[in-house]
């Protein structure tokens, strides 16, 4: 490698020698603090073509192919005085360098008055964000994503250093679960997307619509204390730089997918918007109380059973290529001396997914791999999104401006899945069948404004309401079998008490009303336009949630002597009216209990107060303080009589401490502390049990749950080599008091999940990450090459404490001990997580592409018991490549292929229990491992057609 730059090198000074031209590099510095001034514009003047170009991050330019001769050199950046260099002599062959200063120029700054807003969507402009921010923080900018070709945030965030993805749409930092993270859009709390895990789905956020993203990993009193991994702001497009209408659409190939046939059935109505026809839900006559539905005759609760449609048989279709469709468009204009602009934004997608997934249930035998149930299940989902993004801003006057912003999501999921395989216990063969739709609403609408009182003081204020819909009308499933080694019909179970594990219609609905308040305060001492000056912030945050849910299942049972007749029968007629008359054949049971619905309070008062004090040239310290009073309460209607059944009041106060040591121009030491919690969800409190068809899994709430409280410690060094450049080395420490994890219960059948509190954890660990260009290098190729690297590397260890408290099968209460190992990994915690990256980008010829890596190390999944081994989820390696070429600056075309490999998604049960799941997961011996769950998602090849009719350029 070493003689091939030397070769290039040594053609290129070649090259610049025969063409007369030489190098100008420098750096531009405030003649004041001595800080790099980022953006300046350094120019070559009296040349007949102009040349000229801007400082980086670090201050620092370099142009190339400047004539040799002698030049006047011009500096100007806004706010500075412009400053002519005379004299500057160009060898050719060789480079020149120039290191100078700029001087403030106040005049010219208290003349000029600002229209547009500062950009903050480029690299440069997130960079010098994170660098202001006195908090721990990495950031993608809208500029990153584009080159990346990434479609959502959870896509683009991955490239982040210490950020992993599950499930392509949940968010891990530091390899800590997504339940220790917090998720701001647009500087507002969001609610979790989930109803069973407190998680936020970064799949929902088209990323044409991100103008930047900022994870910050340590605390500060302006930032929400319920985080102990990261807290995310997602920033969306403001206000356009000019009028622009730009179209893109995206065709989609999945490998094992698109082309085959498989099964699914239809829900009717504008089902390609994410809706469903009003015959899908639960008809208004039916009683509301399970007791005085079951009181009914079998004949009468057969007749309430014909009111629900007949529609359980499947069809075969062809599954089609993906397509997403993604428009937006920009005005400014002017009321007088108000500059008024809207951005809108709509996104429309339709994927698909089939995977044929395996997957095993143990029992208590000596060896592994033992199977007492083994099946396969082939499940085909088809997935819509329709998004519309719009904001709405008016700059009233340049001390005061006013933004409306609203964010849709309509949502919708129609899965199916026909399960076949044994179970060995019983000697049976097993058919089983599931069809769900799921609809989700999402809206998110803000009114913000911003006030500059004088050059001192500044304040921002929101009023937000969120809004959040689930519905699963008519969850249809049911369950068949028939003794292994025969070939006569399958017999489908209807247990005379019917549970949500068996045949029948599930139905719930969620629905949850956020409103939110926030104000902040900022004011600056001395001269504001000092680069460091000393600064004190405070503000409020008040958020009151409401959320109903409730959860309706009704199961067949067989009446008469001849309901064989009907359970032997195709999934296709077995619910028909013929066989569902409530005499010789079928008739419905209502398997409601009281605890499937609840409602939700939580109300949420915080305040904080900051402030950043410059101890000398080099060394800045922030130190703040936030309370925050949390008030959460779950009730339910028990036997008709309303209970209080969770009731969380609780103070927090957490200190946070900031300090950044320059050591250097370009070498910065930070150090940290900062106090945070985390609190449960509603979900995780609710008593009520959850059947999850495709993990053969029961979850359960548990109202014992309390608030975990997490210690912070972080020191980071970062080297700023040269520019677009970067090295740093980060070391943190957590320790957990109370921290909630998921608990395998003990059940023979199925597995059981709930959540508990563990006694405290600790969490250690360091991350390094390295941005390395080839500015320097004589080589054009190698000048557009940048590569970029990230590790992790954690340890944790929990400590459950004596006595476990959590809900057995039946919902009640227990004290356990000896339940589970009390030395193991903090549940959801990886021990590594690698990120690597490749990108190019040749603006001449208008070629980019990139070559991306990403795996995270084995991570528990659900903590065991005495009887069932802790689960964990396998390691993936994930390679992506993007390639995109430009014509004419206005259209796109491009190729991209995710996950390359294709590696199985696995869970895997730690059989041995050694804290670690090993490369035996086959044999049946008592040191291997076994594999609980497997599936292969499939390679995924995209094209990508843009159209930009004004600068700004989207990928839908």
């Amino acid at each position: 490698m070493k003689h091939v730059l030397l070769i290039c090198s040594l053609f290129f000074l070649s090259v610049s020698a025969f063409s007369q031209t030489g190098i100008l590099r420098g750096i531009i510095r405030d003649g004041k603090t001595n800080e790099a001034v980022i953006g300046a514009t350094v120019q070559i003047m009296g040349l007949a073509t102009p040349m000229g170009g801007s400082t980086d991050i670090n201050g620092q330019f370099e142009l190339s192919k400047v004539p040799a001769g002698t030049h006047t050199v011009q500096i100007s950046y806004v706010s500075y005085a412009t400053k002519s260099i005379p004299n500057v002599r160009i060898e050719s062959g060789n480079a020149t360098v120039l290191e100078t200063d700029l001087v403030e120029d106040s005049k010219s700054l208290q003349e000029v008055v600002v229209k547009a807003g500062r950009t903050t969507n480029t690299e440069i402009a997130v960079v010098t964000e994170i660098k202001q921010i006195k908090a721990m923080a990495v950031g993608v900018s809208a500029q990153q994503i584009q080159k990346a070709q990434d479609r959502d945030a959870a896509a683009a965030i991955r490239r982040v250093p210490g950020v992993s993805i599950v499930d392509n749409r949940f968010v891990l930092i530091r390899g800590m679960g997504a339940r220790y993270n917090s998720v701001l859009i647009n500087d507002v709390i969001t609610p979790s997307t989930e109803v069973d895990t407190r998680s936020f789905s970064f799949d929902l956020v088209p990323s044409n619509i991100i103008d930047r993203m900022i994870v910050y990993k340590t605390g500060l009193a302006e930032l929400p204390g319920d985080f102990a991994g990261g807290a995310i702001k997602i920033y969306t497009k403001r206000r356009p730089e000019q009028n622009f209408l730009d179209a893109g659409v995206t065709i989609g190939y999945r490998g094992n997918t698109t082309g085959q046939s498989v099964q699914t059935h239809e829900r009717g109505g504008l089902n390609w918007l994410g809706l469903w026809d009003r015959d899908q839900q639960l008809p208004s006559s039916f009683p509301t109380n399970s007791g005085t539905f079951n009181n009914l005759s079998s004949l009468q609760r057969a007749a309430y059973a014909q009111l629900l449609p007949n529609n359980w048989a499947l069809q075969q279709t062809t599954v089609s290529p993906d397509i997403r469709f993604a428009l937006n468009t920009g005005r400014r204009f002017d009321i007088g001396n108000m500059r008024m602009s809207n951005l809108t934004s709509i996104n429309y997608a339709m994927t698909n997914q089939f995977a044929n997934v395996d997957q095993r249930l143990y029992g208590n035998s000596p060896v592994a791999n033992s199977a007492a149930q083994q099946y396969n299940d082939a499940m085909y989902s088809r997935g819509t999104r329709l998004g519309i993004l719009n904001n709405l801003s008016a700059r009233i006057s340049p001390l005061f401006n006013l933004e409306w912003k609203t964010l849709f999501n309509q949502l919708s999921t129609t899965e199916t899945t026909v399960r076949e395989g044994q179970n060995l216990n019983d000697n049976n063969d097993v058919r089983a069948y599931s069809e769900r739709f799921e609809n989700r609403s999402i809206l998110t609408t803000q009114l913000a404004g911003e006030h500059i009182v004088n050059e001192l003081t500044k304040i921002n204020w929101i009023g937000s309401f969120g809004y959040t819909g689930r519905w699963e009308p008519d969850w249809r499933r049911a369950r068949s079998t028939r003794a292994s080694g025969t070939t006569g019909p399958f017999t489908i179970v209807t247990p005379q008490d019917p549970t949500a594990t068996e045949t029948g219609h599930f139905y719930s609905r969620l629905k949850e009303l956020v409103y939110s308040g926030v104000a902040n305060y900022e004011h600056t001492f001395g001269n504001p336009t000092d680069r460091e000056p000393n600064r004190i912030k405070a503000g409020v945050y008040y958020e009151q949630k409401n959320r109903d849910y409730n959860a309706r299942f009704y199961g067949y049972v067989p009446v008469g002597e001849n309901s064989l007749t009907a359970r032997n029968s195709d999934i296709g007629s077995a619910f028909s009216p013929a066989n569902v008359n409530g005499s010789s054949g079928l008739t419905l049971r209502d398997g409601t209990r009281d605890v499937d619905s609840y409602r939700g309070l939580n109300s949420y008062y915080a305040g904080y107060v900051s402030g950043d004090v410059y101890l000398g040239a080099r060394t800045n310290l922030t130190v703040g303080f936030r309370g925050e009073y949390n008030d959460q309460s779950l009730r339910a209607t028990i036997v008709g009589v309303d209970q209080r059944l969770v009731s969380n009041r609780i103070f927090s106060p957490l200190p946070s401490l900031n300090l950044t040591y320059k050591i250097s121009d370009r070498t910065n030491f930070r150090l940290a502390y900062s106090a945070t919690i985390n609190r449960p969800e509603f979900r995780e409190i609710a008593p009520f049990e959850y059947y999850d068809f495709s993990l053969l899994a029961t979850i359960r709430g548990n109202t014992t749950l309390t608030t975990a409280t997490i210690q912070n410690l972080d020191a980071k060094w970062e080297f700023y080599p040269s520019a677009g450049e970067l090295i740093s080395v980060t070391g943190f420490y957590k320790h957990f008091r109370n921290p909630i994890e998921s608990l395998l219960l003990l059940n023979p059948n199925v597995l059981s999940y709930t959540f508990m509190n563990a006694q405290s954890a600790q969490n250690y660990g360091v991350e390094i990450e390295v941005r390395k260009g080839f500015q320097e290098s004589a080589s054009e190729f190698l000048k557009n090459l940048t590569v970029v690297g990230n590790l992790s590397l954690i340890k944790s260890q929990v400590n459950v404490g004596d006595v476990i408290t959590a809900p057995d099968l039946g919902g009640e209460i227990q004290q356990y001990r000896g339940l589970t190992s009390n030395a193991r990994p903090l549940a959801g915690q990886s021990p590594y997580l690698l990120n690597l990256g490749v990108y190019y980008a040749a603006p001449k010829s208008g070629w980019q592409g990139n070559i991306l890596y990403n795996v995270f190390g084995q991570r528990i999944f659900a903590v065991g018991n005495v009887d069932v081994p802790t689960i964990y989820e396998m390691p993936r390696h994930v390679v992506d490549l993007n390639l995109t070429k430009t014509f004419n600056n206005r259209i796109e075309l491009r190729l991209g292929i995710q996950d390359i490999l294709n590696q199985p998604f696995q869970l895997a049960e730690d059989f041995n229990r050694d804290g670690k799941i090993g490369t035996d997961v086959t044999s049946q011996t008592a040191s291997a491992d076994q594999l609980r769950r497997s599936f292969r998602r499939g390679s995924y090849y995209t094209v990508s057609a843009i159209y930009t009719f004004g600068r700004r350029v989207i990928v839908p």
